[in-house]
């Protein structure tokens, strides 16, 4: 079965599968055999295009293989359009028509996008079986084709790469990092709440998260971009799970100190986005933090310059403290400069985290809309980005043909 779907870019839309037994729908099949393994659902999503196309089509055969033993065949089709994985999803199935060699199966109308999902040379195999009333339906063969072929000729639609999003995560290790045994700090809760979002979009959920504003062992210097699971030539962290880790194993052994520098971990990133231009990586830096910043003017600068790059900067602010500075370089209402340069584009988006919770601090009231709220500028900034430099999306690579059985067939 197939289902339509809105997708949300900045929220997490969980699904809930409940499977039952036909011949007792009173309760589940995993409740009706205790401790044992039922089996396995599989689920696939992908992006539908825009297509809005449908199409008639009718299919016959000739000569097919004779499969019943005291009669002929009972042939049906099955439709399966390929993935961009290179695996395939049925998408129709056609009636059976009895005992006959030579069917013509009725007429059917269905979505180009459900076939092929606007991609007119994508491959759409088609599965020849003879219909069994045990369900062990034999294979007569299988052909591969394209809308395009179908159709001789119409007009082409292109499906697209995404470009890989690559997220980086900055902590400023405050007594808000309290570490109660029995809740989540405001810096967890916060990391948490929106690395849960946006290391789905990260394709290998590898995040170098890095702190600043703190002594390190052994000589004590006071550093603004150390790598927080102690290791500087390997910062990266597996999932959000492993930077709240390595956060907590850093508090452990850092001695928090000011001032509170931004710019460096801006340089930072900014310095991997300048190697890349291609539009083949996007760069989100996201920032946590008690507000106070003690290098504004080379923080703007900072930002300034990181406006021509392919990233983002995402700033949540924690505590009690005003966020005059964090509004201010947010720049939705008045674009941020330095030294009489302006930002190219808008490329930071600063939300403050006491806005979603309690009057307690303890509880998120709503953690999906603190992520929402947190990631609802990121596809306009990066289109921002692909649009000035004229970055268009690449071509997808062929999809994925396999070898197919021959097939006495007509269409």
């Amino acid at each position: 079965r197939k289902f339509i779907l809105d997708y949300f870019f900045e929220e997490r839309q969980n699904l809930h599968v409940h499977e039952y037994d036909k011949s007792a729908l009173c309760c589940d099949v995993d409740r009706g055999i205790p401790g044992k393994k039922c089996g396995t659902i599989i689920v696939k999503a992908e992006e539908l295009g825009n297509c809005r196309e449908s199409v008639m089509m009718q299919f016959c055969g000739n000569k097919l293989d004779k499969k019943d033993f005291f009669g002929k065949s009972d042939p049906f089709l099955v439709f399966y359009r390929s993935n961009e994985d290179g695996t395939f999803t049925i998408c129709h199935k056609t009636e059976v028509v009895k005992n006959t060699l030579n069917p013509v199966w009725q007429a059917f109308k269905i979505p180009v996008r459900a076939l092929c999902n606007g991609d007119y040379d994508r491959t759409i195999k088609v599965e020849v079986y003879d219909w069994d009333r045990d369900g062990s339906h034999d294979f007569i063969g299988e052909f591969s084709t394209s809308y395009r072929e179908l159709s001789r000729g119409q007009s082409q639609f292109n499906v697209y790469e995404v470009t890989l999003l690559s997220f980086l995560v900055d902590v400023e290790p405050t007594s808000l990092h309290y570490m109660n045994p029995y809740q989540l700090n405001a810096y967890a809760m916060a990391l948490k709440a929106v690395g849960e979002i946006i290391q789905d979009y990260d394709s290998d959920k590898m995040f170098p998260a890095l702190g600043f504003g703190a002594k390190l062992p052994p000589d004590g210097r006071v550093s603004h971009e150390f790598a927080l699971n102690g290791n500087p030539q390997n910062p990266y962290c597996n999932c959000i799970d492993g930077v709240l880790e390595a956060y907590y194993q850093s508090l452990k052994s850092v001695h928090l100190y000011g001032p509170t520098n931004f710019s460096p971990v801006i340089n930072h990133v900014a310095r991997y986005a300048a190697s890349v231009k291609d539009g083949s990586q996007y760069f989100v830096l996201l920032i946590i933090t008690d507000g106070v910043i003690s290098d504004m003017a080379q923080t703007k600068e900072s930002i300034v310059n990181a406006a021509s790059l392919p990233m983002s900067i995402i700033i949540v602010g924690v505590g009690p403290a005003e966020f005059d500075a964090m509004i201010e370089l947010d720049g939705d209402e008045v674009r941020i400069s330095s030294r009489g340069r302006y930002a190219e584009r808008d490329i930071v988006q600063f939300v403050p985290f006491r806005d979603y919770i309690d009057r307690t601090g303890n509880h998120i009231l709503s953690m999906a809309r603190l992520a929402k709220d947190v990631l609802a500028e990121i596809p306009d900034q990066f289109l921002s980005y692909m649009r000035t430099r004229g970055i268009k999306p690449s071509p997808a690579p062929p999809p994925y043909t396999p070898p197919g059985h021959p097939l006495q067939t007509q269409i």
